[in-house]
């Protein structure tokens, strides 16, 4: 979202830099919007018709994306005015979603949030889920898995959140083991190097495309595979999105926790899951993204066992 339109990076997963994120938190410049910013349960606007409209106004990182005319647009239909309200980074959303800045966000998949409510010790909700996008392993110099050597070099993406996940894609590849299995705590010092095929290279997320003429291959995030152009056919291997292990990285919708049973932010789930907002949301993607319609009880279990996880850390 973690958000859902052609997902980028999250930020650094805070796990394993506490203080770092923490830092983040407390100096995050949440934006100063109008002055009238209204809470959707409270507000109203007029239609072109003149008929008064429930504000809702949604908290994300990619504003720009040819989603949100479409869902604008349907929640019209419905009596909804659907606000996206922009934040220059990921620090932002959640603080501004906790103050009642915002009634809603969807930039971020569960295990950003997980980590921003143990470590601002907030209880921010998933009401529904939106897309999980695979994470893919790309080579110029190999056409399939097993044309990797021994001893190959693989880039991963340097920031936590994506680089355990690319652990986990890379150990399922059969190219990497992980001590006990791994999860999406996973660093680099948990892989076996005994048991292991190739050699793991962090870089930063914005270079693993760059990388890709000098290494045997490299988890490149999805929005850089695709301003690179790659093909995602092309792909040697990706995580299956219908894995237990892709959970963590489901996107979705959050809320407050008060108001999870909200019927007007529920109508808000329901609409971005109508075939026009899919479609549109496919064709951003390039049909990358895989769409996810879980029931915001199983996001909620799922969220609390990475909440219990993160905190043991």
């Amino acid at each position: 979202m973690p958000t859902a339109q052609n997902i980028p990076p999250l930020p650094p997963y805070p796990g394993h830099d506490r203080g770092k994120w923490l830092g983040l938190i407390a100096g995050a410049a949440v934006v100063s919007l109008a002055a009238g910013f209204g809470i959707g349960r409270a507000t109203a606007g007029d239609d072109a018709g003149g008929a008064k409209l429930t504000i809702v106004k949604v908290g994300t990182t990619e504003a720009g994306s040819d989603v949100w005319p479409v869902l604008e647009r349907l929640g019209k239909e419905q009596g909804l005015d659907i606000q996206p309200v922009s934040f220059s980074d990921y620090t932002q959303a959640n603080p501004a979603l906790a103050q009642g800045q915002t009634d809603l966000n969807l930039f971020q998949h569960l295990q950003f949030l997980a980590g921003y409510n143990v470590e601002a010790k907030q209880t921010l909700t998933p009401i529904g889920s939106t897309v999980v996008v695979p994470l893919p392993l790309y080579s110029k110099k190999h056409k399939s898995l097993s044309q990797i050597p021994d001893g190959g070099k693989i880039t991963v993406p340097n920031d936590a959140t994506n680089q355990a996940r690319a652990l986990l894609v890379l150990q399922a590849a059969g190219l990497i083991k992980l001590k006990d299995g791994g999860n999406a705590l996973s660093t680099p010092a948990d892989i076996d190097k005994a048991a292991s095929k190739v050699t793991v290279v962090p870089v930063d997320a914005a270079q693993t495309v760059a990388s890709l003429p000098s290494v045997d291959g490299a988890i490149v995030n999805n929005n850089f595979a695709l301003d690179a152009n790659l093909d995602p056919k092309s792909a040697l291997f990706q995580d299956d999105p219908k894995s237990k292990t892709a959970e963590p990285y489901i996107n979705v919708f959050v809320a407050r926790a008060a108001d999870k049973n909200n019927a007007t932010y529920q109508k808000v789930v329901k609409l971005w899951h109508s075939p026009e907002v899919v479609a549109a949301e496919q064709k951003e993607t390039k049909n990358t993204a895989v769409i996810v319609d879980r029931p915001a009880a199983q996001l909620e279990q799922i969220l609390a066992r990475l909440q219990k996880d993160i905190a043991a850390k």
